[in-house]
C-alpha cells in the first residue's frame, strides 16, 4: 500500500489556493468556557462557503495588540455566547442575568469600537449584536421578559438550531431586505422568486436584546412583540447585527441564511481591495482647517475628539497627507489690521511646524510632491502648508516671497469677503473681479511657485485670475453649482474653463456645498433614514459627494478633479465624517467602477501634477 501523497496535495494547494482570487480574512471572536476557547462549526463553515478565510480571535490581553490584530483583518464576526457583564456597561446585574464570560467582554467591546473607527466590516450574531450596540453607544436589556413592557413571544427556544422558530419584519430599504432580495444578491438557494422579502423566518436562542440602538445605528428588523432583531449602520458603513443564529442553518445543508455571510465577505473583499489600493497610491486631502482648533489644545498624536484630522484618524482612514491651512477671517483692512493678519498667518504656520516637530517619528512637513512620496515610503504621514485668504499678505508684495520661503504650496486669494486682492463669492463686488494689486499678487505667486487657489472667489475674480495666471490655478475645496446652487460652488462653465487652463477642482465634503438647504452632520442627531427628514430638510451624505465628483468628471474630465474635505472647517458628512472614514470614499469610487489609475488621479494625483508644474515654472 503506497504512502499518502500529502506533498502532492500541498503542491496543488500552493499553486492554486488564494492565487485566482483575493479572499478576505474574517476574524471570528471565540467563545470561552471552562478555560477553553471554542467556536461553533457553523461560523467558519459559513465564512468558507462565502469564500472568506475564517480566523478565530481568542480572548487575550493586553489591548495594545488589538490594533495589530485588526490591521490584519478585512472583516469581523462577533459570535454568540453568554450574557454581557453589566458592570462594564455601568449597570448592576438583575437576578434574571445568566452566566457571563468576562474573559471576552472587555476585549470584544474594545474590538467593536476599534473596528468601527477603522471602517472594518462587522457582523454581530446574537450576543454579537448586543456587543456592537453597546460599544457604539446603545443600551441593551439584561432580560427582555422582565424589563420590556408587554407580552413576549418565546425567544429562548429549545428546538433544533437548524430550524426557524418565528418571523421578523424587515425594515423597508434595509440591508437585510436588499440581501434577501433575489435581484440584488442572486441567492438562488435562499429565494425562489423575484420579490422583496418583508418577513424573514429566523431562529432564536436568547433572553437579552438591544434596547436603545446606538446613534450610528438603526433598526433593520423587529419581531412581532417589538424586540429588536437586527440593526445596521445609518452612516453607510458595513455594519450589521442580527439577534438570531444564521450560522446554524448550513449545518443542516440549508443555505437559506448564506446571503448574510456573502454580504459580509463581499463587503470585506471590497475593504481589502481599498486597503491594498491605498498602500500603492498616494492619498492627499487638499484642504483641512485643523489649525483652527489649536487654541483648544489639539493632541495630534492621539485620537483627539476635538478635531476631525489627527495621526490616528489619518492612519485609520489610510490617508497619507493633508494640506493644513493658516485660515484668516476677513476683517478690516487698516494698516494695523493688515499687519496683524500677516503676523497671525505666520503664527499659525509656526504652530503647524511645532506640532509636526513633536511627532517627527510619525509625520513630517513636505514641500514638494516628491517629498510626499518619500515620506510614504518611510511610513510617515505628510503635512503640507497653505494659506486660506490672501488677506494674510496685506498690501505688501514682499510677503508673497516670505510665505513661499515658509513653504506654503497654495494661497486662496480671498475668503468670505472682498479684500485688497479680489472680490469674494460672498462679497460686495468691490473691484469687479481681481484688483490691480491682485494682478501683481498673482504674478508674484507664479514667480515663487505658489498655486493660485480660487475657492471662495467670485466668478469675475475666477475668470480674471485664469486669464492672468501663467500657471494653472486650483480650487482646493469647491463643488458643482449645477447640483447645489451656492455661490461658493463652480458652474459648469467655470469647470470647463478651469480644465482648459490645466487646473483642478477638489470636491469638498461640506454639507452646504453638496445639498441645498442641508443640515450639518451630527452623529447624535435623529436623521436615521438615508436622505430627507420629515420636515423636508436634507442631510448631505457621501452619496452626494460622489454625485458631485461624477458630475465634475463628466464636465471636466478625470484629469482635473480631486478631494478637498474642509475637515475642521465645517466639512464632514454622513459616511465620511472625519479623516478616519476617507477609505469609505475609495470604496465608493470602486463601486462606481473607477480604475486604480483614475482613483490615484482623484486622490491627489491631479492636484500634485499641477503643484509640480507650478513649482517648476521659471517664467
Amino acid at each position: 500500500m503506497g504512502a499518502f501523497n500529502w506533498k502532492g496535495i500541498y503542491e496543488s494547494f500552493n499553486s492554486g489556493f488564494l492565487t485566482d482570487k483575493e479572499h478576505p480574512v474574517i476574524g471570528i471572536t471565540g467563545n470561552y468556557d471552562k478555560e477553553t476557547c471554542m467556536l461553533a462549526e457553523g461560523y467558519y463553515q459559513s465564512v468558507l462557503r462565502a469564500e472568506g478565510i475564517p480566523f478565530i480571535i481568542p480572548p487575550f490581553w493586553p489591548d495594545d495588540r488589538l490594533g495589530e490584530l485588526l490591521d490584519q483583518l478585512d472583516g469581523i464576526i462577533f459570535s454568540g455566547g453568554g450574557d454581557i457583564n453589566p458592570l462594564l456597561l455601568g449597570e448592576e446585574p438583575i437576578k434574571e442575568l445568566h452566566s457571563i464570560t468576562p474573559q471576552r467582554d472587555m476585549q470584544e467591546l474594545l474590538l467593536a469600537r476599534m473596528a468601527y473607527d477603522r471602517q472594518i466590516p462587522m457582523l454581530g450574531i446574537c450576543k454579537g449584536i448586543q456587543v456592537i450596540n453597546a460599544a457604539l453607544g446603545g443600551t441593551n436589556y439584561q432580560d427582555i421578559y422582565t424589563q420590556m413592557e408587554g407580552v413576549r413571544i418565546k425567544h429562548s427556544q429549545d428546538l433544533d438550531r437548524r430550524h426557524s422558530s418565528h418571523t421578523v419584519k424587515l425594515t423597508k430599504g434595509s440591508t437585510l431586505e436588499r440581501i434577501f432580495t433575489l435581484d440584488t444578491y442572486g441567492g438562488e438557494q435562499c429565494n425562489t422568486e423575484h420579490r422583496v422579502v418583508e418577513k424573514l423566518p429566523v431562529n432564536s436562542f436568547h433572553h437579552q436584546a438591544c434596547k436603545d440602538v446606538a446613534p450610528c445605528l438603526r433598526v433593520a428588523a423587529m419581531s412581532e412583540d417589538g424586540v429588536i432583531e437586527a440593526v445596521e449602520s445609518n452612516e453607510f458603513k458595513s455594519i450589521l447585527g442580527v439577534q438570531w443564529h444564521p450560522e446554524t442553518y448550513i449545518l443542516g445543508d440549508d443555505y437559506y441564511m448564506m446571503s448574510i455571510f456573502e454580504w459580509l465577505v463581499g463587503e470585506s473583499a471590497e475593504f481589502k481591495q481599498a486597503k491594498a489600493l491605498h498602500s500603492k497610491i498616494l492619498t492627499l486631502d487638499s484642504h483641512c482647517d485643523t489649525p483652527m482648533f489649536f487654541p483648544k489644545g489639539v493632541n495630534f498624536d492621539s485620537r483627539d475628539p476635538k478635531v476631525l484630522v489627527d495621526l490616528h484618524k489619518m492612519a485609520e482612514g489610510h490617508l497619507d497627507a493633508t494640506i493644513m491651512v493658516a485660515y484668516l477671517e476677513q476683517q478690516e483692512r487698516t494698516e494695523a489690521a493688515l499687519e496683524n493678519a500677516t503676523a497671525k498667518a505666520n503664527q499659525i504656520l509656526t504652530q503647524i511646524e511645532e506640532m509636526v516637530a513633536k511627532n517627527c517619528t510619525a509625520v513630517d512637513i513636505a514641500y514638494t510632491p516628491d517629498e510626499l512620496w518619500k515620506l510614504k515610503q518611510e511610513g510617515k504621514r505628510g503635512i503640507m502648508l497653505g494659506i486660506e485668504n490672501g488677506y494674510a499678505i496685506g498690501k505688501d508684495l514682499s510677503n508673497v516671497k516670505a510665505f513661499s520661503k515658509r513653504g506654503i504650496v497654495y494661497m486662496t486669494l480671498c475668503h468670505n469677503g472682498d479684500n485688497d486682492i479680489c472680490d469674494s463669492a460672498r462679497g460686495n463686488r468691490e473691484h469687479g473681479g481681481v484688483s490691480d494689486f491682485g494682478a501683481q499678487v498673482i504674478a508674484e505667486m507664479n514667480r515663487y511657485g505658489i498655486m493660485v487657489d480660487l475657492s471662495h472667489a467670485s466668478e469675475e475674480s475666477f475668470y480674471d485670475a485664469i486669464g492672468m495666471s501663467k500657471t494653472p490655478i486650483v480650487c482646493s475645496h469647491s463643488s458643482a453649482r449645477a447640483l447645489c446652487d451656492h455661490p461658493r460652488n463652480l458652474t459648469d462653465a467655470q469647470l470647463r474653463a478651469l480644465a482648459n487652463a490645466g487646473g483642478v477642482a477638489q470636491v469638498t465634503l461640506y454639507h452646504g456645498f453638496l445639498v441645498k438647504d442641508s443640515v450639518d452632520y451630527n452623529p447624535s442627531n435623529q436623521l436615521r433614514a438615508f436622505g430627507s427628514n420629515t420636515e423636508g430638510v436634507t442631510e448631505a451624505t457621501i452619496l452626494d459627494a460622489i454625485e458631485h465628483l461624477n458630475h465634475m468628471v463628466n464636465v471636466m474630465g478625470i484629469e482635473h478633479v480631486g478631494i478637498g474635505t474642509d475637515f475642521d472647517g465645517d466639512g464632514g458628512i454622513r459616511g465620511c465624517a472625519s479623516a478616519s472614514e476617507l477609505i469609505n470614499f475609495t470604496r465608493r469610487l470602486l463601486r462606481e467602477r473607477y480604475t486604480e489609475e483614475q482613483i490615484q488621479m482623484i486622490w491627489g494625483g491631479n492636484f500634485l501634477r499641477v503643484m509640480k508644474q507650478v513649482q517648476a515654472y521659471t517664467g
